[in-house]
């Protein structure tokens, strides 16, 4: 029997239809980060989780850097909306990846990894950078307020939205633009800020006010970089949290976006974690 031979473009066609339909989304995650399977000492996968505010491109600088160094990396978009709903979701993202983590919070994004990180015994270390760490039941809002230092509350723009059947959505927190880069980035460049402020993507109220579950850090290791020229939360409350979780604590002299600002330093504090931990 003569065996028919596959045409040379339809592997490539059925290929192209297959990422067309998104038929590999589910799979996708995890083999990208397969390459971190403790075998042969690769390293682990570095995932960062962006606060309220702002977005992933906050961590570009940091990543490009720990990509130098040969860390798997992924920074996905934190939703934004509340804690419990956050936090699953940045698990899910933990469920597709094989082999230790490192997970790495800003601002807001600390509560999140300090839920999202429970119940995976392969995250190895929680690194805050300018975070919140918080107990069980403290909220972001309450934390900043905690200690005076915070410009926060006097510069949140409040902005009702509607769900599509006209219904109330709940309530978004921006920052507005004109005490932007005082409160969030003073140490960036004022070009670069305003583009920061007209993008940022808020934090729903629900959210910046919802109480945190049991704290992962204290199963887990923790790393603290405090800027102690942060308008949003008081330096003294993030050294009040690292006391308490019982981090590894740096402090350097930046704004609240200290990736953004220093990314060597974060750097650093990444890498304190990674050797400390494997």
């Amino acid at each position: 029997m003569t065996r028919t031979q596959p045409r040379p473009g339809l592997s490539l066609a059925l290929a192209t239809l297959t990422l067309t339909l998104g038929l590999t989304a589910t799979v996708a995650p995890a083999s990208a980060a397969q390459s971190t399977t403790t075998t042969g000492g690769a390293k682990p996968t570095v995932v960062l989780v962006h606060g309220a505010f702002a977005d992933a491109s906050g961590f570009d600088d940091l990543i490009a850097r720990l990509q130098k160094a040969g860390f798997p990396v992924l920074a996905p978009a934190n939703p934004l909306r509340d804690v419990a709903g956050d936090a699953a979701y940045v698990s899910s993202v933990l469920d597709t990846i094989t082999g230790p983590i490192i997970l790495v919070g800003h601002s807001y994004g600390g509560i999140v990894i300090t839920n999202a990180a429970r119940g995976h015994d392969n995250v190895k270390a929680l690194v805050y950078l300018g975070a919140f760490a918080p107990d069980k039941g403290e909220s972001a809002l309450q934390l900043a307020q905690q200690f005076p230092g915070s410009k926060l509350g006097d510069a949140l723009l409040a902005r009702d939205y509607k769900l599509p059947d006209g219904t109330p959505g709940g309530t978004d927190g921006y920052v507005m633009l004109d005490k932007f880069r005082e409160v969030f980035a003073a140490d960036l460049p004022a070009s670069k800020t305003r583009l920061m402020a007209v993008s940022q993507r808020p934090g729903s109220v629900t959210g910046l006010s919802g109480g945190s579950g049991e704290p992962a850090w204290k199963t887990i290791p923790s790393w603290y970089l405090i800027p102690t020229q942060d308008n949003v939360i008081p330096p003294a409350a993030q050294r009040f949290m690292a006391k308490r979780a019982g981090s590894k604590v740096r402090e350097i002299r930046s704004s609240h976006v200290v990736m953004t600002s220093n990314p060597d330093a974060a750097t650093a504090v990444v890498l304190s974690a990674y050797n400390a931990t494997r």
